[in-house]
């Protein structure tokens, strides 16, 4: 096992959930930590001072996406992805390999790499392992992710295992291209589906190959919450105590909650920011549509014990009118107050952790969203 990049501290355990900071040189992350999700270089429908402002210390980059536009070389000319989108603090891309699964055209996957066609225009790209940490490092990210094939599931054994070892073979020559840093950090990928044998193998080898961080990726991909679950009780005790543990584009707050207790440290999803966008809030009482009629003479504001403007500075029923008429302003309040409502669900967390409570916790935190939102006046 190389010294870490990314210092990584467990201050706190209680049962498998935990409670650390993991330190780069752009600043401390908090964990359990949830990543807002920057996908082309905006936390969408956000200014980064207010998702600063949420809590968040870490945001989330695409390879896929930077590099069809504005191109990796571009940012790189203009100081990194920190300067060009204005966000001083840490961020981690993703490899690629997830979106060229879900939205590339034609694509053709061999022992070198992937070609694909942008879901954009049609043109023709090669993403190879040292291709991905070239484009992570011309974007400059703080935490860098190893390429890997992410298959949906359900899937035949034989294609997850396939898929599982190509992206052992793609961890080791990701891991040569990145060499040793000191400012940046490398995470592998546990793959293997839903399959435990195939997932402990993954976890083992990359173990052996040895990275400052470890992810769980190919969840999230057409599985209950149960099989990622499962999957995660499986792989988490297989992991070292003493590096960060990402599980990759989950979820709900429910998923996150049951996750924390399984041991894991990381956390992103489009989830917060896309149900914005279509007039969803989640809050105390769980998930509002503001598009319900029900909502269009509400005075109430979405929670008035909240520090957030957005969650209690609008009347629902303004938020209703908002959304009904597309304007844009709906889609940023009600992001800002799910961000917020999402990092509240994470600090509460920490806190419960280092308390030594973090069951009665969840079970509040369940409590309030089973009471469901309480009906208009």
């Amino acid at each position: 096992m190389p010294n870490s990049a990314a210092g990584f501290t467990v201050h706190a355990t209680d049962g498998n959930a935990r409670t650390g900071v993991l330190s780069l040189p752009r600043g401390d992350i908090r964990t359990p930590a949830f990543m807002p999700v920057g996908t082309a270089g905006t936390v969408k429908a956000m200014l980064p001072d207010q998702v600063r402002g949420t809590g968040a210390d870490i945001l989330l980059g695409n390879t896929y996406h930077l590099m069809l536009r504005p191109t990796a070389e571009r940012i790189a000319n203009f100081g990194g992805l920190h300067e060009f989108m204005n966000w001083p603090r840490p961020i981690l891309t993703d490899s690629g390999g997830f979106q060229v699964m879900s939205l590339a055209k034609l694509r053709t996957l061999t022992e070198e790499g992937v070609t694909f066609q942008s879901h954009i225009d049609g043109a023709t790209y090669e993403l190879s392992p040292e291709r991905s940490i070239e484009i992570q490092s011309l974007l400059g990210a703080d935490i860098q992710m190893q390429l890997d094939e992410c298959i949906a599931l359900p899937a035949t054994r034989d294609e997850q295992q396939r898929a599982m070892e190509l992206s052992l073979r793609w961890a080791e020559r990701s891991k040569e291209a990145f060499g040793q840093r000191d400012s940046q950090a490398l995470f592998g990928i546990v793959q293997g589906g839903d399959l435990p044998d195939l997932r402990q193998a993954s976890a083992r080898a990359l173990i052996d190959i040895g990275f400052d961080g470890y992810a769980v990726g190919g969840l999230a991909v057409g599985e209950t919450q149960a099989v990622m679950l499962d999957m995660l009780d499986v792989t988490c005790p297989l992991l070292p105590v003493d590096r960060p543990r990402y599980l990759m584009g989950v979820g709900t707050p429910d998923d996150i909650l049951k996750s924390v207790a399984r041991g894991i440290d990381m956390f992103d999803c489009v989830m917060p920011t896309r149900a914005g966008r279509h007039g969803q809030a989640f809050t105390q009482r769980g998930r509002i549509n503001l598009r319900n009629a029900r909502y269009a003479d509400d005075p109430r504001p979405l929670d008035a014990f909240s520090d957030c403007p957005a969650a209690s500075d609008y009347s629902r029923a303004y938020l209703h009118h908002l959304i009904k008429a597309g304007e844009m302003l709906g889609s940023i309040l009600l992001s800002w107050a799910n961000l917020h409502y999402y990092q509240s669900v994470m600090d509460g967390a920490r806190q419960a952790i280092a308390a030594g409570e973090y069951r009665g916790y969840v079970d509040r935190v369940k409590a309030k969203w089973d009471e469901g939102d309480i009906p208009p006046p």
